[in-house]
């Protein structure tokens, strides 16, 4: 009998100051906490972190700062400095990498942990899972954890004041709940866990189309509005909640893509949501859509500020990165879950055929 596993997050605090409940939360935890993360999503936080802890009491053993890749020799060393320092709590912060690197150390160790995050990129902060690469940053796989965090404090403000590409990557990430969903399931045989993420994918694309614009200028003048708030449930909330219900196995080219794009030195450092934004596109186009509903996904894609052209990744990409990043793409795990066979052929005119698209006015 096949047993379908759900892992969700203990406890979620989402709203403008949601960080002045984190003290409260790590007290129910423990009293050694120790904050980890990026350089930047440290700084961004850690002065609010040890004024949470101070006040209930809880001991702040200061910060431990990340690499940026989440490898399995990160984690494995994180762990070892966990165990090290007797941490009781870690409270982890930055985006999906750093996340993901907290929460794989924090199972390794049966240590719980809180997400903070301080960009708004992925879904990380809620899943139950680690998207782990090769130290050179070449994407290894999707690891499933034993357990998700134990709360997760999703805080509009402070995710107001970081860069527009961070949130525009978790806007890409995100469409591709929808776009890629769609692409694999059977739409007319869905029903009971796989309803619920196609109805969550759904809203998710639903809240980016009427919200997407309004919450870039939110970060852009650096302060929290409706508009933003919206989003950011959707990027979090409910793309986590698709992710959790179908097991990770939701997604397709897209993704692929992004692998394919991991395995070239020129676009490997690009942000995950803003490579999977533009896979979105070639996505569509893999599907034989019509011209205007590519034409709309393009209008959708630039007021959200995901790229609509190769160019807009990186510009001096040649004809033999282009081939390698096609390559590996097919490759990808995520490809095998197309209803179809994807061929290089095809794949090349749908980017193409994306970039043609780019350059017509709406």
């Amino acid at each position: 009998m096949f047993t379908h596993r759900l892992v969700f997050p203990a406890s979620v605090l989402r709203g403008r100051g949601a960080i002045h409940h984190l003290g409260a939360v790590c007290g129910r935890l423990g009293q050694r906490a120790l904050l980890v993360g990026g350089a930047r999503g440290i700084a961004s936080v850690e002065e609010k972190v040890a004024d949470q802890l101070d006040q209930q009491m809880v001991s702040y053993l200061g910060h431990d700062t990340l690499s940026g890749t989440c490898c399995e020799e990160e984690i494995k060393q994180l762990a070892d400095r966990l165990k090290r320092q007797g941490v009781e709590v870690v409270i982890a912060t930055g985006g999906g990498r750093a996340l993901d690197t907290a929460k794989a150390a924090g199972v390794l160790c049966n240590i719980p942990l809180v997400t903070l995050p301080s960009i708004a990129g992925t879904c990380s902060a809620i899943t139950p899972l680690a998207f782990r690469y090769h130290q050179n940053g070449q994407f290894r796989d999707m690891f499933p954890l034993a357990y998700g965090p134990a709360a997760v404090v999703i805080d509009a403000d402070l995710l107001a004041t970081s860069p527009l590409h961070w949130l525009s990557a978790g806007l890409g990430d995100t469409l591709a709940k929808w776009y890629e969903y769609r692409a694999i399931s059977d739409m007319n045989t869905l029903s009971g866990l796989s309803g619920v993420a196609r109805t969550n994918s759904e809203l998710c694309f639903t809240l980016i189309k009427h919200y997407a614009a309004d919450a870039c200028q939110a970060i852009r003048q650096g302060q929290a509005n409706l508009a933003l708030e919206q989003v950011l449930d959707a990027i979090f909330l409910y793309a986590g909640l698709t992710s959790i219900m179908s097991n990770g196995a939701h997604t397709g080219a897209a993704h692929a893509l992004y692998d394919g794009f991991t395995a070239c030195d020129k676009t490997r450092h690009v942000a995950h949501g803003l490579l999977v934004g533009f896979g979105n596109l070639c996505l569509l186009a893999l599907e034989n859509r019509s011209d205007e509903e590519l034409l709309a996904a393009l209008s959708l894609a630039r007021a959200s500020a995901i790229p609509v052209h190769l160019n807009e990744i990186n510009s001096d990409l040649n004809d033999a990165d282009i081939n390698l990043i096609i390559e590996r793409s097919l490759r990808a795990p995520d490809m095998a879950n197309m209803p179809t066979e994807i061929t290089q052929q095809q794949m090349q005119e749908a980017i193409q055929r994306v970039q043609r698209l780019s350059y017509v006015k709406t």
